[in-house]
C-alpha cells in the first residue's frame, strides 16, 4: 500500500459540537457541508480536536456513521483511534472499520510512556487489526513523549502504516524526518503555522485546526504551493499566523468552539475538563478583523 493513497493538501481536523452534553449532529451536519464546500481534501474527525478522550464508545460509532453518511465519500474521512492502551485502541480500530471510515489516524500511547521498542510493538499491533491505512500521530505536547525517528524505520515494512501526522513543533525534526522517510510515508504537519515549510519539504499538506474557519484559505495555500503559486503560498501563511496563533493561545479545541461560536456553527460547549475561552473577547476581535 503505497502513500498516494492518502489525500493531499487539507484534511480538516473537526471539533465534536455538544449541546446539553450530547453529540449535536445538525451543527456537525453543517460543518461537514461547509468543509466539503469548500474544497477540503479530507476530514479527520475524534482527534484532538474533537475532544476524542471524553467521547464514549457508543458516541464514537454515532459519529463515524454519521459523518461517513454525510460525506457519502466525497472526500475521504480519517478517524482518530488512539488510546494508551494496545487494547482499547484495536477496539476502536474495529469500530471506525465497520462504521466507514477510510483511514485511520493513531496517536502515540499517552500517559504511559512507552520505549521505542514499545511504540514498535504498539503501532504493529494496531495496523494488524485493520488493511486501512494509517497515520501515526506525533504530538509529545499532548503525550509526554516523542516517537524517536527510528521508530518509523522499524515500521517501514508494515504495509497500510503509510501516513505521519507530525506535530512536534520542532522544524529540525521535521527536516530530519523527510531527509529519512520523505519517500516512504505521507508527512502532514499538525502544526497550522508549519503548513508552507512543510510543503517545501515534500510533504502531503496539513492536518488542519484554522481551516475550520478558513478551508478554502488552506486549500489555496496547498494546493497553489504544487501548482506553482510558491510566493502566494508564502503570502497567505503569513497573512493566517495571527489566527494560528490566536486559536492556540489556550488548549485546543477552546478558542475554536468559541470562533466557531460566534459565527453560528455551533454552541460554545466543551467536555471536562476543558472549559469555555477565558479570552473571548480577544477572540472577537478576529471576527473584526481576520474573519
Amino acid at each position: 500500500m503505497q502513500k498516494s493513497i492518502l489525500p493531499y493538501g487539507v484534511l480538516t481536523a473537526l471539533p465534536t459540537p455538544f449541546k446539553d452534553g450530547r453529540v449535536d449532529y445538525a451543527s456537525f451536519g453543517r460543518i461537514i457541508e461547509y468543509q466539503i464546500e469548500n474544497g477540503v481534501d479530507g476530514l479527520v474527525v475524534l482527534g484532538t480536536t474533537g475532544e476524542a478522550p471524553t467521547v464514549s464508545e457508543g458516541e464514537r460509532e454515532e459519529i463515524v456513521k454519521y459523518a461517513s453518511t454525510v460525506i457519502k465519500q466525497r472526500v475521504p474521512l480519517i478517524v482518530g483511534v488512539g488510546t494508551n492502551c494496545t487494547e482499547s485502541t484495536q477496539r476502536y480500530v474495529k469500530l471506525a472499520h465497520s462504521s466507514g471510515a477510510n483511514a485511520l489516524l493513531c496517536v502515540s500511547p499517552y500517559y504511559n510512556k512507552p520505549t521505542p521498542n514499545g511504540l514498535k510493538k504498539h503501532f504493529e499491533a494496531v495496523a494488524k487489526s485493520t488493511n486501512l491505512p494509517l497515520i501515526l500521530y506525533n504530538v509529545p505536547s499532548r503525550t509526554g513523549a516523542q516517537i524517536p525517528l527510528s521508530v518509523y524505520g522499524e515500521l517501514s515494512d508494515v504495509e497500510n502504516i503509510v501516513g505521519i501526522k507530525e506535530a512536534g513543533g520542532s522544524i529540525g525534526y521535521l527536516q530530519e524526518l523527510h531527509k529519512m522517510y520523505g519517500d516512504r510515508y505521507a508527512i502532514y504537519t499538525g502544526n497550522d503555522d508549519m503548513t508552507y515549510l512543510n510543503l517545501t519539504l515534500g510533504g502531503w499538506g496539513v492536518i488542519s485546526v484554522v481551516s475550520n474557519l478558513l478551508p478554502s484559505k488552506m486549500r489555496e495555500l496547498c494546493h497553489g504551493f504544487s501548482e506553482g503559486r510558491v510566493d502566494n503560498s508564502l503570502k497567505i501563511q503569513y497573512e493566517l499566523l495571527p489566527i494560528i496563533k490566536a486559536l492556540f493561545r489556550e488548549t485546543n479545541p477552546v478558542p475554536l468552539k468559541h470562533l466557531l461560536w460566534r459565527l453560528g456553527f455551533l454552541e460554545n460547549e466543551l467536555r471536562l475538563p476543558l472549559c469555555k475561552a477565558e479570552t473571548g473577547a480577544e477572540l472577537d476581535k478576529l471576527l473584526e478583523v481576520e474573519l
